[in-house]
């Protein structure tokens, strides 16, 4: 693709660093995986991925609705595509933030402890507005998985002890509770189960295969329907190998076999990250070249507090060098790296402040441009932007308008 090194080649020093979203290859990437799902799985974005309003609306046509985890994102997102369905997750819920969540219409809910149940419970029955239906509670549960999570897993959220779901052991009293009439205002419509982050595609159907059994032999116990299975997000992002993606196809064949097995219960997934990371990319340029005890460092403008996922996941986040043969200033340029690899670093006082290490860069000067790769997802969002109060990047999308 030229068209993102053609633009960070043409915006003046001042313009950096600077985001770039390629909208098209973000909506190419999303109705890919819409496709590979066949109609077969019900698709929400995890919006805490990337919050951006281009970003949300550009994903709008090709997703069945948005995965959000605060009262803060109900309003963002309710604003900037309204009209999709939204469905709560996460830990931690505010009685505001599930008051807001209920004047906004959320359908449904991942509920995270017996507590939060009576919470959401008492709030919608004050809440409801006349002839309004019940709000829908998928239980979320922190099953243990056969044979422990992988070795490779970025990140896990259950199969262990966990902040996140409830207890295996305690989900038959809170299902007899959603079912018996204790809580009018809530129905029971199924199961959260987000146990882990990056997976690939056979490793999130063993998981997938275990949290539906699991589901369905709750159900069968209480004798009721089924209506939804949710399998949380976590497909693999490989920043190590940017080139090798997650197997939307046979995830999605694997997907419609297991519905297959279970035609009554409607499979959910909610993936941010192999969404949109993608199709972002963090642009910056090289203040300097220098030496230090052996090792050479290009100190970038920016830094960390801008994007820092490789601070984060503590890994090198895949770049490229764009040559700048201008030199604009009076004073002279910097020797160039020689042939060592060279770590990239930004501006601020901390040794942790690295966006990748030890790349291969002869001959990088300062002046010239470096464009990080897999920046489209917890990259802006998460940084600490105020830290020592440097500018903030600015954005820009493709195409351009």
């Amino acid at each position: 693709m030229t068209a993102v090194p053609d633009l960070v080649r043409a915006l003046p020093d001042e313009q950096l660093p600077a985001y770039v979203h390629d909208l098209d290859a973000l909506r190419g990437h999303a109705a890919h995986i819409r496709g590979c799902l066949g109609g077969r799985a019900e698709f929400l974005y995890a919006v805490k991925a990337n919050p951006d309003p281009r970003v949300l609306a550009a994903l709008a046509p090709h997703v069945d609705g948005y995965e959000v985890s605060s009262g803060g994102e109900v309003d963002h997102v309710s604003e900037v595509v309204p009209g999709l369905p939204l469905t709560f997750g996460g830990p931690g819920k505010t009685p505001a933030e599930i008051a807001t969540a209920l004047r906004r219409q959320v359908a449904r809910f991942h509920v995270e402890s017996a507590h939060e149940l009576c919470v959401l419970a008492a709030l919608a029955r004050a809440n409801a507005a006349p002839g309004a239906p019940p709000v829908g509670v998928l239980l979320r549960i922190n099953l243990p998985v056969a044979g422990g999570l992988p070795a490779s897993t970025a990140l896990a959220m259950g199969g262990r002890p966990s902040p996140f779901g409830i207890d295996p052991g305690d989900a038959d009293a809170l299902l007899r509770r959603l079912t018996d009439g204790s809580h009018p205002g809530l129905r029971w419509h199924g199961i959260h189960a987000h146990l882990a982050s990056g997976l690939t595609a056979p490793q999130q159907l063993d998981l997938a295969r275990q949290i539906v059994a699991w589901s369905a032999a709750l159900a069968a116990r209480h004798r009721v329907a089924l209506p939804e299975v949710n399998i949380g997000g976590g497909m693999a992002v490989d920043y190590a190998r940017p080139t090798e993606h997650f197997d939307w196809a046979a995830f999605g064949a694997g997907l419609a076999d297991l519905a297959d097995e279970h035609p009554k219960t409607v499979l959910g997934i909610e993936p941010g990250r192999a969404v949109t990371a993608y199709s972002g990319w963090y642009a910056t340029d090289v203040l300097d070249v220098k030496r230090s005890h052996g090792e050479t460092f290009a100190v970038l403008r920016g830094g960390t507090h801008h994007l820092r996922t490789p601070a984060t996941k503590g890994h090198d986040q895949p770049c490229a060098v764009l040559a700048v043969d201008d030199w604009p200033h009076p004073w002279p340029r910097p020797a160039a790296a020689d042939g060592e690899p060279v770590t990239f670093v930004g501006q601020l006082c901390t040794p942790k402040d690295v966006l990748a290490r030890r790349v291969p860069a002869p001959g990088l000067r300062a002046g010239d441009r470096v464009v990080f790769a897999l920046a489209g997802a917890y990259a802006w969002n998460i940084s600490h932007h105020d830290f020592l109060m440097h500018p903030k990047p600015r954005f820009h999308y493709l195409p351009r308008q």
